[in-house]
């Protein structure tokens, strides 16, 4: 008779436990990609007072400005989590090549570090202050390159440390003296064995990234997210947050369900992954 490993037993709940940690972060990114289609009103159509109580065709009540909370938190989220969907795939993409190299070629390891010291000691929402207040323009596109480069740096060290235990194995060993380029120890020898970290990185890079562009919206920065996205509705409602609290908790809400959502799921897949 064949046994089952405990492991073989468990892996089932787990994938489900997975599951269950970031089907709350599914759902809201759904309802933020298909908000606009399904919001009862304009998210800038103004149907009752200022900070009105829910009902009435409201089913969250209505915002400073007498429009619908419900309508504005369905087309405010969309542009909040793509651009930190694209900011955390750059960083963590750009992270792994440059640690992995780091690692394989020393000499070009110490330029890397030398070069990342200046952007790892700078706080990363300092400079991206600095730099949006004084080029306006940017806009989105300013925020995601700000985001590469202070958030890239860190990233690379972890990843670093990481691949330090592969390239030392004998596999990418033989490869080097076998002669082959870096690309090809890079993509082919080295990163494939860091899945585990890859994407543990990336969810964290992830909520990393919705913290910056929440951040950038909640001190109105030039980040063209629309007037409505979830950060300047806490920002601009919290005044009438006792006449309606919905117009703040409920964007509060949503940016916090897939950050957290988001870490749990990482966490569920890193312990999956290492037992």
């Amino acid at each position: 008779m064949i046994g089952l490993h405990s492991s073989d037993i468990a892996s089932p709940a787990r994938r489900r436990l997975s599951l269950l940690a970031v089907a709350p972060a599914l759902l809201v990114t759904a309802l933020a990609a298909l908000g606009p289609m399904l919001a009862p009103h304009s998210a800038e159509e103004a149907i009752g007072m200022p900070f009105g109580d829910p009902g009435g065709g409201a089913v969250l009540g209505t915002d400073r400005l007498g429009r619908d909370v419900l309508s504005q938190l369905l087309d405010g989220g969309w542009g909040l989590l793509l651009s930190s969907a694209v900011i955390a795939v750059l960083v963590t993409g750009s992270a792994c090549v440059l640690g992995v190299v780091a690692v394989l070629r020393p000499r070009i390891g110490a330029v890397i570090e030398l070069g990342t010291d200046f952007f790892i000691l700078l706080p990363a929402v300092l400079g991206i202050l600095l730099v949006l207040t004084s080029w306006p323009e940017a806009g989105s596109v300013g925020l995601i390159v700000l985001a590469l480069l202070f958030g890239a740096p860190y990233c690379a060290r972890i990843f670093a440390a990481a691949a330090a235990g592969v390239a030392t194995s004998g596999y990418v060993e033989s490869a080097q003296a076998a002669g082959e380029s870096l690309p090809y120890l890079v993509f082919r020898e080295v990163i494939p064995n860091l899945r585990e970290v890859l994407t543990t990185q990336l969810g964290l890079r992830f909520v990393v990234g919705i913290y910056l562009v929440a951040t950038a919206s909640f001190l109105n920065l030039p980040t063209t997210l629309g007037a409505s996205n979830w950060a300047v509705m806490v920002r601009d409602n919290a005044s009438g947050m006792l006449l309606n609290p919905w117009a703040v908790l409920a964007p509060s809400l949503a940016i916090a369900i897939v950050a957290v959502s988001v870490n749990l799921a990482v966490s569920a897949f890193g312990r999956g992954e290492r037992e």
